[in-house]
């Protein structure tokens, strides 16, 4: 099944940067063929380049790869309880905190790939079975409206965004 782009009223303006970067009209196609660039680029790297950053107190390229692992996770939860027609609004949540907490500089980068690698094959066999109703069911998570189907364009998005990152100002 095809999943089309969602409408603007689907999501919170300040997504829609993400959506934009997704090519296609496909959001499944994309989260399956974008993530093996993504992993080439990591699995390129040297551990010493993991712990690399642009600039003291940005993160390092290692939390940037355990921030895109924690905002799919948190982002295909959201997909799963609306997905499910869980009416409970969603809280958001302080990406700055989860990277400080999360010690992703003790991390080998190779273990962090590999990691994204796990969430996002879990994350495509929960998105494959959704049913087309699925699909159109929309939530509330950080006190805005969001459909399912944004929600896998949002995940496919913001890593495209953070790639990109990596490419222009970490290496």
């Amino acid at each position: 099944m095809k999943i089309t782009r969602p409408a603007p009223t689907e999501f919170a303006p300040y997504y829609g940067k993400y959506i934009g970067l997704v090519p296609g009209d496909d959001a499944v196609s994309a989260l399956e063929q974008q993530i093996s660039a993504t992993l080439a680029l990591l699995r390129g790297l040297t551990e010493a380049q993991g712990n690399h950053r642009y600039e003291p107190g940005k993160w390092s390229i290692k939390e940037v790869v355990g921030h895109v692992i924690d905002a799919e996770r948190i982002f295909a939860y959201r997909a799963l309880r609306i997905g499910r027609n869980d009416p409970t609004p969603l809280a958001g949540f302080e990406q700055d905190g989860y990277v400080a907490s999360a010690s992703f500089d003790g991390a080998a980068l190779a273990d962090l790939a590999g990691e994204l690698e796990l969430v996002r094959k879990s994350n495509l066999a929960m998105f494959r079975q959704f049913s087309p109703d699925a699909w159109q069911r929309q939530g509330t998570a950080s006190d805005h409206v969001v459909s399912v189907r944004a929600l896998a364009y949002i995940i496919a998005g913001h890593e495209l965004h953070h790639v990109g990152l990596l490419r222009t100002r970490y290496l």
